[in-house]
């Protein structure tokens, strides 16, 4: 442990920021170290500092009046009741400082603040016997204080406490979240309306009766029927406040607010196209229209039947109906679960794990994306089958609500508009990846 000592004189120049004149202008001298206070806490502290205030207080008052009585009476006031006098006000404003600095930090203890860390040079300056020495420059007296602990990182107000001089490296900018590859809207054949309700006449059923005929002979009548069809476009929205002054402060929050907003509409669009219900304010979307998967008539997989032959029966039962499939859309757990199938030899069934090539399963491209619930598939001729149209197209607009002019706020709104139109639920397929389990 060590211990550093100073003069009363010493101290004098100390209390003044002559720390370095100390230095070079004193030789040594022989001093005594302050009393320990012991084991008080800062509370009995406070009530000795604030008794001694109260007596130096009096002191000065009877001081004051004495010199007061004298002054009435003509009398001339002594030289030693004048340094008297100023001796007992330089001891009082001392202890008025110390009083002061106590109630505060005591007053922070009871809130639970954190006291800003001091370094030891501050800590000493501070010291009950420095200012105390201060008040009695020629007492004769010392100061002291112990400094026994390690130097660490901690910010802390206690003795080594070094972290607070720590500067971090800050780097620039937000470290946004991840955003999902969006892909089932470039599925689809795009489109634009002016109007909220889109109308169409879909075919439904064709008799076929064309032949051969005779000269002379009766035609075949054959028969077709047609259905009319609408859907109307919905409103996908949703907004931030924010205030003028972080816009203005901050000029990159206002790009990562917009990215937010459009990347939010875009997440909630493919949801949407892909499982919407069709009730209330969603769309209806290709998986609640889909056909179910089935086995075409006649078609017999051989044994065993995996994951991948289910998606080539599915590739099948769209081309029976007339619609070839332009594409698979899976789950990427299950794509990832066919891709490594491995023969009996432990060689991969798709591909190579070096190869670079799109992802693509009898000759279709696959389609990974976690809107599509695990264990399902949708196979179909997508740009055939169905249409998206937009009315509003993704949009950013600012605006005020209410009083936010006059508190500074703007809303920030990020909507589109827009309809899924199915034209045949035939082209599409939907269906378990995995075959249910033999008997």
């Amino acid at each position: 442990m060590n211990r550093h000592f100073f003069t009363s004189s010493a101290a004098v120049m100390l209390a003044a920021g002559g720390v370095a004149r100390l230095a070079s202008g004193f030789g040594p001298r022989i001093c005594f170290e302050a009393p320990d206070i012991g084991n008080k806490s800062v509370a009995d502290l406070a009530a000795e500092i604030k008794a001694d205030h109260k007596k130096a207080i009096d002191a000065v008052k009877a001081i004051a009046e004495e010199a007061l009585g004298k002054s009435k009476s003509g009398e001339t006031l002594a030289t030693s009741l004048k340094e008297k006098a100023d001796e007992a006000l330089t001891k009082m404003n001392g202890l008025t400082e110390q009083v002061a600095e106590i109630e505060q930090k005591l007053a922070r203890s009871a809130a639970g603040g954190q006291e800003e860390a001091k370094s030891f040079g501050q800590k000493f300056v501070e010291t009950a016997e420095l200012k105390a020495l201060a008040d009695a420059p020629r007492s004769g007296g010392a100061a002291s204080m112990s400094v026994k602990a390690d130097i660490t990182t901690a910010t802390t107000d206690a003795a080594g406490s070094a972290g607070a001089g720590i500067v971090p490296n800050r780097r620039p900018g937000v470290l946004q979240l991840p955003q999902r590859r969006l892909t089932i809207r470039s599925l689809l054949t795009p489109g634009n309306t002016d109007s909220p309700l889109i109308q169409y006449v879909q075919e439904t059923g064709f008799n076929n009766n064309a032949a051969p005929v005779a000269e002379g002979a009766a035609k075949p009548q054959s028969d077709i029927k047609l259905t009319d069809k609408e859907v109307s476009t919905k409103v996908i929205a949703h907004w931030f406040r924010a205030s003028r002054q972080i816009l203005s402060d901050f000029p990159q929050i206002r790009s990562m607010i917009d990215g937010r907003l459009l990347y939010g509409l875009a997440l909630k669009e493919e949801g949407q196209l892909l499982n919407g219900d069709g009730t209330g304010e969603n769309l209806l979307g290709l998986i609640p229209q889909a056909t179910p998967f089935a086995v075409p008539a006649g078609y017999t997989a051989p044994a065993p039947v995996t994951g991948i032959d289910t998606l080539r029966i599915a590739q099948l039962q769209a081309v029976l109906a007339e619609y070839p499939a332009t594409a698979h859309v899976l789950n990427p757990i299950d794509w990832a679960s066919i891709e490594t199938l491995k023969d009996s030899e432990g060689r991969y069934i798709i591909g190579n794990p070096q190869g670079t090539l799109a992802p693509t399963l009898w000759g279709l491209p696959v389609v990974d994306t976690p809107a599509m619930t695990v264990g399902k598939f949708l196979t179909g001729a997508f740009q055939l089958g169905a249409q998206v149209f937009d009315q509003w197209t993704s949009r950013i607009e600012v605006g005020f609500q209410n009083d936010d002019f006059t508190r500074n706020k703007v809303t920030i709104l990020a909507e589109e508009r827009l309809a899924l139109a199915v034209y045949r639920p035939e082209a599409f397929i939907y269906g378990n990846v995995q075959p249910p389990a033999g008997p």
